[in-house]
C-alpha cells in the first residue's frame, strides 16, 4: 500500500485525530495508539488496523517510553490543547532535536496559536469561526451543523492527513521533518473555499436558504416519496431539468420559468405534490438511466444493497457486520486494504510493540508491574 513502511505513533483522542490515523492505516501506515491506563474502553470507533498501547502518562517513566517510541517513528500525531506535549517535555521542538526527520502532526480547533489557541470547542464553534456556518441553514431558520462533518472530519482529519502526506513527499526530498499545525477552523474554511471564490458570481446574493445550492431553489432539494422516505433533486443544468419535468410527468409549459426565483415556492410546491404520489423505489425506475439528477436517499444500513454501490464495492461488512466504507480513492495500483477484524483493546499490542522498539523483556515486566504500561492480550484471546 501506499503508506507501507511509515511509523505512526497517535496520542489517543476525540473524533478527528482518530479518522487522521485511520486513513493512514487504511493505506498502510502502522498506526500504533497510545491510551491511557486504567480506561474500562476507549471512544475510538475509528481503530481498525491500529495497534495499541497503554500508558500511564502521570509517570514520568511512562512519558520517556512515550518519547522513545515518538523519536524512532516517522510521525507523531497529537491532538491535545496547546501547551500540554510542552508540559511532559514532548513538544516537537525535544521531539526533533532528537529525531530531525519527524514528522510532527498537532491537530486543533483554533491552532498554536492565536487568542483562541488554549480555548476549548466542538466541531460546531469551529464551523462558526470559520464562517461556513452562517450560510448553512434553511430560508428564516437559524444557522445549523450539518452534523460535526466540516470541521471535526473534512476540516480537520482529513487535511490534517493530507499535511502529514505532504510532510512525508517534502521529506523524501529533504530529509527533514517538519511541524505541521492542522487548525479545524482553518481546515474547514479552506475546504469552503468555493464559497468564498463564488460570491461574485451571484451565488449568494440572497439570504441563509433562499440560494440556488442552499436549498432555495427547488430543483436542488429533497423530496418525501409517499412511503415517508426521499429522494435527492440537484438538475441544475436546463437539459437537466428538462428531464426532471418530464419524469414527473409535467408539462414544461404549465410551469413558471426554471429561473424565476420569485416562482420558486410555487415551483416546489408542484414538485412536493407530485413526488409524494409514488415510492422512492417507483421513482428510482422512472429516473435511473436519465440525466434528471434524481437519487435516492440511502439510509447508513441502505447502502450496502443499492446496486451501483454493491458493483463498486463501495461498502463493506467487517468482522463484527458492522458496515463501513471502503477507504477512497482508489488507487490502481497500491489500493487500500481496510483493515475487517475488530478494533484493539486498550492496551492490547503494548508488549509487543515495546519489544520492537528495543525494549527487554525484563524492563516490560518491570514496567507493568510498577504500572507504568498496561497489557491486555489476554482479552484479545478471549
Amino acid at each position: 500500500m501506499a503508506l507501507t513502511g511509515v511509523r505512526v505513533i497517535e496520542l489517543a483522542g476525540l473524533a478527528p485525530a482518530p479518522f487522521c490515523g485511520m486513513i493512514l492505516a487504511d493505506f498502510g501506515a502502522r498506526v500504533i495508539r497510545v491510551d491511557r491506563t486504567k480506561v474500562a474502553m476507549t471512544v475510538d470507533t475509528q481503530a481498525r488496523g491500529k495497534q495499541s498501547v497503554a500508558l500511564n502518562l502521570k509517570s514520568p517513566k511512562a512519558v520517556a517510553v512515550l518519547k522513545r517510541l515518538c523519536v524512532q517513528s516517522d510521525v507523531v500525531l497529537e491532538p491535545y490543547r496547546k501547551g500540554v506535549m510542552e508540559k511532559m517535555g514532548l513538544g516537537p521542538e525535544d521531539l526533533l532535536k532528537e529525531n530531525p526527520r519527524l514528522i510532527y502532526a498537532r491537530l486543533t480547533g483554533y491552532g498554536q496559536s492565536g487568542s483562541y489557541a488554549r480555548a476549548a470547542g466542538h466541531d460546531i464553534n469551529y464551523l462558526a469561526m470559520s464562517g461556513l456556518l452562517s450560510m448553512l441553514g434553511r430560508s428564516s431558520d437559524k444557522p445549523y451543523a450539518p452534523l460535526n462533518l466540516v470541521a471535526d472530519f473534512a476540516g480537520g482529519g482529513l487535511m490534517c492527513a493530507f499535511g502529514i502526506v505532504l510532510a512525508l513527499l517534502e521529506r523524501s526530498r529533504s530529509g527533514q521533518g517538519q511541524i505541521i499545525d492542522a487548525s479545524m477552523v482553518e481546515g474547514a474554511a479552506y475546504v469552503g473555499s468555493f464559497m468564498w471564490k463564488s460570491r461574485s458570481l451571484g451565488l449568494w446574493n440572497r439570504l441563509r436558504g433562499e440560494n440556488m445550492l442552499d436549498s432555495g431553489a427547488p430543483f436542488y432539494d429533497t423530496y418525501r416519496t409517499s412511503d415517508g422516505k426521499y429522494v435527492a433533486v440537484g438538475a441544475i443544468e436546463p437539459q437537466f431539468y428538462a428531464e426532471l419535468v418530464r419524469g414527473l410527468g409535467l408539462d414544461d409549459a404549465d410551469l413558471p420559468s426554471q429561473m424565476s426565483v420569485s416562482d420558486w415556492l410555487q415551483l416546489r410546491q408542484t414538485f412536493t405534490r407530485v413526488f409524494a404520489t409514488k415510492t422512492q423505489a417507483e421513482w428510482g425506475r422512472i429516473f435511473d438511466g436519465t440525466d434528471a439528477c434524481v437519487t435516492p436517499v440511502l439510509s447508513l444500513d441502505e447502502v450496502l444493497s443499492h446496486p451501483h454501490n454493491q458493483a463498486r464495492g463501495s461498502f463493506f461488512k467487517d468482522s463484527q457486520g458492522e458496515i463501513s466504507p471502503r477507504p477512497a480513492p482508489i488507487l490502481s495500483r497500491s489500493p487500500a486494504e481496510a483493515c475487517r477484524s475488530r478494533d484493539p483493546f486498550i492496551g492490547e499490542h503494548t508488549r509487543a510493540v515495546l519489544k520492537e522498539y528495543g525494549f527487554e523483556q525484563a524492563q516490560i515486566e518491570q514496567l507493568l508491574s510498577a504500572g507504568i504500561i498496561e497489557c491486555n492480550e489476554a482479552k484479545a484471546r478471549l
